[in-house]
């Protein structure tokens, strides 16, 4: 039997939903397929986002923001996880095989208002918080 799809969605793409993807593939790629989408998918991942990960010894240099249309209907999405509001209020309500959505909204980074120090601390601290959330899920299941 293949891993299960795992995708990730946020509305930009280029920050939280990005960094669980890292993190999904960085702990588990033996056992999941991990992507990540957005509703609204911004131009670039941020490099602040870029820059947390890698040290964190996660590399997603390689990302790069994705709209949930490339993902619907192309493959078997088993588990769902939303991680800011905006994009579970706009996300496609029927995915065809769906097993689980998960809700996990975290603060978004790109958002913070502050100086460049205090922006890259709120980066490092939303990091942490989906590298715990995604430690614990994955223990779980």
């Amino acid at each position: 039997m293949s891993n299960p799809n795992i995708l990730v969605l946020c509305t930009g793409n280029s920050c939280r939903s990005q960094m669980a993807e890292g993190y999904l593939r960085h702990f588990a790629a033996d056992r999941l397929n991990a992507f990540s989408a957005g509703t609204e998918p911004k131009e670039f991942v941020h490099p602040l986002a870029v820059d947390v990960m890698k040290e964190d010894g996660v590399d997603i240099t390689s990302h790069r923001p994705k709209h949930v249309e490339e993902f619907l209907g192309r493959m078997l999405v088993r588990q769902l996880i939303v991680v800011c509001h905006d994009a579970s209020e706009s996300c496609p309500r029927i995915i065809p095989g769906l097993s689980e959505k998960l809700d996990w909204p975290f603060d978004d980074p790109a958002a913070f208002e502050g100086t460049p120090a205090a922006t890259l601390d709120e980066f490092r601290r939303v990091r942490d918080e989906i590298k715990s959330k995604i430690r614990a899920w994955l223990e779980s299941v």
